[in-house]
């Protein structure tokens, strides 16, 4: 389809560079008019917008993976020791060889000391000139083993930097996934339904316009012949009150009619000029294009012989209002299940692995290193003050809504169809009348001109004849285009308007 368009286009552009006048059928207004209309277009992307949300409400079923890094300095790092247990530790030997001089000094041990010394006196002073020098040695040998354990225990944690993988796997939602599926499914269907009616319209007002100037064409050359012809008289009328066979005032009243024929020829002119404007703009033509049109040159319009009967069935089965209002109305009814499933208990599987530096798994080490771990996460609500029942009774009041919508359209389009259906009844009755209308005109107005020439009708029933022949030959061409545009607007009604 976009390809025939874009041939129609190419084909109208040439044909509008390389001539004066391009020719346009009622195919080929409608086939540009699709293909030119910006809100066809905005529609079509509408329809790419749903169908792009759909292939992105079924990703939800899929597990998903994420991945996180920061990095973060902070003026104080955390310390696993406080600032007394850190001076315990540094000074671990010194506190230890004070403990053990003081223990040397007791009465006890000078007591074993005196006793060593009657037994082995130089074994006692030997002894009593070593422990200043164990003391020392040991309490130095101590401080560097407190000093050990407290570097150990610092953690380094200023300059902290994360990462993590996460994967998440849905495994119950309360039905949320499910419905939102179906909702953009629905959504991307009612795109469709509303890009489909838009080109009904489209088409609709295509064919208004387009047998409205074939209307105003056909008006155009009936006013034509209608100033030719009170022209003519006009002359002849002169001539007789040349000769004194008529009044002035007989050829003053044909005048009067001559001024009205040629006021009526231009505004039909300006009519004409400003409906194929609108034609062009419907088309998306330049609006001075010089076109013309297929069916002009008809003079009687080519009518069907038969009409479309007014179906109900087929109007409720094809209508594209219809088709919106059902799918908005599934829309609503899977809005309801996702409203109730945000009070329904959720489970989901989670995996992830963390990477920090510094490390956690073996000491604080600046190192980079991981760990993975693996869940199940499960939300169940408990109480919000009946919030879920509240909100879920409101979409089912919105569908609710869209039902009772649904059901008073079907209701207007049944009688929609049964008045289009009269309408075009009434339409074939009125072109029948119109028909018996012009042939009396014709033959009136004959009998007049004859009367005329032998002197035996004044000029005022010629006028008045030329005027009953103008009414019923406009008539005429009215109810054509009323019977036309009648079964447009059936098969409009009727959902079958292509």
């Amino acid at each position: 389809m976009k390809r025939f368009f874009s041939f129609i286009l190419l084909f109208t552009g040439l044909v509008c560079y390389g001539y004066a006048q391009q020719m346009l059928t009622l195919d080929s207004c409608r086939a540009l008019a699709l293909a030119n209309n910006k809100e066809l277009r905005i529609s079509q992307e509408k329809i790419n917008a749903a169908r792009y949300q759909k292939k992105a409400a079924f990703t939800n079923y899929l597990p998903k993976i994420d991945l996180t890094g920061a990095y973060m300095r902070t003026q104080k790092e955390v310390s696993l020791l406080s600032d007394e247990q850190k001076q315990a530790f540094n000074n671990l030997g010194t506190n230890t060889a004070a403990q053990l001089q003081q223990l040397m000094q007791s009465a006890d041990a000078q007591a074993a000391l005196q006793q060593l010394a009657a037994v082995n006196p130089g074994l006692a002073a030997g002894l009593q000139g070593l422990i200043p020098g164990v003391t020392s040695g040991l309490a130095n040998g101590l401080n560097s083993v407190g000093q050990g354990i407290t570097d150990a225990f610092r953690t380094d944690t200023r300059n902290l930097t994360i990462g993590a993988a996460t994967l998440t796997q849905p495994l119950f939602m309360g039905g949320k996934i499910i419905a939102y599926n179906k909702i953009t499914k629905y959504a991307e269907r009612l795109a469709e339904s509303q890009h489909a009616t838009g080109m009904q319209d489209l088409i609709l007002n295509t064919d208004q316009t387009y047998w409205q100037v074939i209307s105003l064409v056909n008006k155009k050359k009936l006013a034509e012949s209608f100033l030719k012809l009170v022209r003519q008289l006009d002359a002849d009328v002169d001539k007789m009150v040349a000769e004194g066979v008529a009044t002035k005032a007989d050829g003053l009243s044909v005048k009067v009619k001559v001024n009205e024929a040629e006021m009526t020829l231009t505004q039909v002119e300006n009519g004409l000029s400003l409906s194929k404007m609108l034609l062009c703009q419907l088309c998306g033509l330049p609006l001075d294009s010089d076109i013309r049109l297929a069916d002009e040159d008809m003079e009687n319009l080519v009518l069907p012989d038969t009409y479309t009967e007014s179906n109900v069935n087929t109007a409720l089965a094809n209508r594209e209002e219809l088709k919106s209002l059902e799918l908005a109305s599934q829309i609503y009814r899977q809005k309801v299940n996702v409203t109730r499933s945000e009070f329904l208990p959720s489970i989901a599987l989670t995996a992830n692995y963390l990477v920090t530096n510094p490390s956690l798994v073996n000491g604080f080490e600046n190192k980079f290193r991981g760990m993975w771990a693996a869940g199940v996460v499960v939300k169940i609500p408990v109480f919000h003050w009946g919030e879920g029942i509240y909100k879920v009774k409101a979409a089912k009041a919105e569908a609710n809504i869209a039902r009772y919508q649904l059901e008073d359209v079907k209701e207007k389009v049944e009688l929609q169809v049964t008045q289009s259906s009269y309408k075009v009844n009434e339409a074939a009755k009125r072109l029948t009348m119109a028909e018996k209308n012009m042939e009396k005109a014709e033959e009136n107005l004959r009998y007049a001109n004859l009367g005329f020439k032998e002197g035996v009708i004044p000029t005022s029933n010629v006028l008045e004849a030329q005027t009953a022949w103008l009414s019923a030959q406009s008539g005429k061409i009215d109810a054509q285009i009323d019977l036309k545009m009648s079964e447009i607007y059936l098969n409009k009604s009727m959902g079958t308007l292509k």
